[in-house]
């Protein structure tokens, strides 16, 4: 038998490096996929020889590879050491893998059939570090979300429905569920429309999409409007995505700087990731040093006839856009009183808040109520697009 013949299962191992540390463990959550009766475990060997299913997607303003949990290792750690061969970090430029060299474009979702009643699919976000071997799984990412239907659909995990296809989606990172409704044609997605959104050119088909906590999680995780973090006055909330609000007239900026002068204020970066770690343990979130969340939002009133403006910090670069999640949250806490922002938002009328951004402006929808005991709650709504940029397989580098 010659060397091609040799069978995966006795090459040696591809690396003696130890797997790398992983974000905050999800272990608590239900698990995200259950391997087919008799399916083997993927192996990192067969991966390196034989690839991985993969399909890279825009979803939003971000960009992601998107896998079946099936497709790939069922131990977190064996999993995110894989993902980072993949994704070629850690390395500024990712020059070595299909990352696009910044943490919008070095996302990764994992897909699965949901064992949850009256939910289709299970939808696990990954944050790739570009230049640090991290894998977080504290956050989810609402820009990739609008992939995942289409994406269940591609992969066979449910049928479409006629000429316009409902997916119930539990995303695990945070326990929140949500439902995307998307128009697909002779049983597939249909990515061609007219719907356009900001920090993306051209057009494309809308998914709608609505998101909303379960009855144990407020939206104001400390039940104040507004808290003191490191001399501050800031909001800490969460409609999807745990966000500080800040006015930036507080940290020397007016608010309409773009993302690159942002990035390269020392100071001023220090200045927010001290309130950072100061309010993730008044989030719940405990150590946040090696997280990605809270996002620290910077506001100050609209200039260009929204209801206000934001600079987010992700937490380290400036998002070029805003995150569907981290818009939610801002519009949420416009509508409560006495938070960051309220006073100095424009005109708000029916349940569309419109967000400025670096990019443009973002309308999000948010249903805002408070129970009889006093806690916030609320649900949002946005429209998003997403398209399918390759399907095919992926290769992870052989070492790390």
């Amino acid at each position: 038998m010659n060397a091609a013949e040799q069978p995966v299962a006795s090459e040696p191992p591809i690396s003696s490096e130890p797997p790398i540390a992983a974000g905050p463990s999800v272990a608590s959550e239900p698990p995200i996929a259950s391997k087919p009766s008799g399916a083997a475990e993927p192996s990192v060997a067969a991966a390196v020889r034989n690839g991985i299913r993969c399909m890279l997607m825009r979803g939003g303003t971000s960009k992601g590879a998107y896998f079946l949990a099936a497709d790939l290792p069922s131990d977190p750690a064996v999993r995110d050491d894989l993902l980072l061969r993949i994704m070629g970090s850690p390395d500024p430029r990712q020059i070595d893998g299909i990352g696009g060299a910044h943490p919008l474009t070095s996302k990764v979702a994992v897909v699965s059939r949901s064992a949850a009643p009256d939910i289709d699919v299970d939808y696990l976000f990954l944050q790739i570090g570009v230049d640090a071997a991290t894998v977080g799984d504290a956050q989810t990412c609402g820009n990739l979300l609008a992939g995942i239907g289409p994406f269940a659909v591609e992969r066979g995990l449910l049928p479409a429905t006629g000429e316009r296809t409902t997916v119930r989606i539990r995303l695990l990172n945070t326990g929140d569920i949500a439902t995307a409704e998307f128009p697909t044609v002779d049983g597939r997605p249909d990515y061609d429309g007219d719907a356009v959104i900001d920090g993306v050119p051209g057009t494309a088909s809308a998914i709608e999409l609505e998101v909303g906590g379960g009855a144990d999680k407020p939206l104001l995780p400390t039940g104040h409007p507004s808290d003191e973090v490191d001399g501050h006055t800031v909001t800490l909330i969460d409609n999807g995505m745990p966000v500080v609000l800040l006015r930036a007239e507080e940290f020397g900026v007016d608010g309409s700087e773009p993302p690159a002068a942002l990035e390269a204020d020392d100071e001023l970066a220090g200045r927010i990731e001290r309130v950072r770690l100061g309010a993730g343990p008044l989030m719940g979130l405990g150590d946040v040093a090696a997280q990605t969340v809270p996002k620290m939002i910077l506001l100050s009133p609209p200039r260009d006839g929204g209801a206000i403006s934001t600079r987010a910090f992700i937490p380290a670069r400036v998002h070029t856009a805003i995150g569907v999640l981290m818009a939610a949250s801002v519009a949420a806490a416009l509508r409560i009183p006495g938070t960051v922002g309220h006073d100095m938002a424009g005109p708000l009328t029916g349940d569309e808040t419109v967000v400025e951004h670096p990019s443009g402006t973002f309308p999000s929808r948010v249903n805002v109520t408070r129970d009889a005991d006093g806690t916030w709650r609320a649900t949002s709504f946005s429209l998003r697009t997403a398209r399918k940029l390759f399907d095919g397989t992926v290769f992870p580098r052989p070492r790390r």
